[in-house]
């Protein structure tokens, strides 16, 4: 039941390219921005999208997948946790971030994708 703590399955489209950065450290991390499609009708029966966007942070491994085969526009799945985090401005002003740690990501879509 541990498993289900803190889970997150998504599955949508990238919005720019990822951002790969290697540390000092040694250790590669990958930004990118996920979207997500729902869809419904409204009161007057009309089809309807709401997309979300999402910002998904990986290491390692998973960051070498990315920075070979994620682009902007591709079909992606990710599964992770969600991770909040907090920071200064320059100008004082305390900020909160909420991203999805991915620690699995799956390829979707045809190969001929680009």
């Amino acid at each position: 039941m541990s498993t289900l703590k803190n889970h997150v399955q998504l599955i949508g489209n990238v919005g720019q390219e990822p951002a790969i950065t290697n540390l000092e450290s040694g250790k590669k991390v990958a930004r990118l921005s996920l979207a997500t499609n729902e869809y419904y009708k409204d009161a007057k029966g009309v089809k309807q999208t709401e997309t979300n966007w999402h910002t998904v942070v990986a290491w390692g491994k998973t960051a070498d997948i990315i920075e070979k085969y994620v682009v902007k526009g591709k079909e992606i799945g990710v599964t992770g946790k969600l991770k909040t985090r907090t920071y200064t401005t320059d100008d004082g002003n305390q900020r909160y971030v909420t991203e999805i740690e991915a620690n699995e990501m799956l390829l979707l879509g045809s190969k001929n994708d680009k």
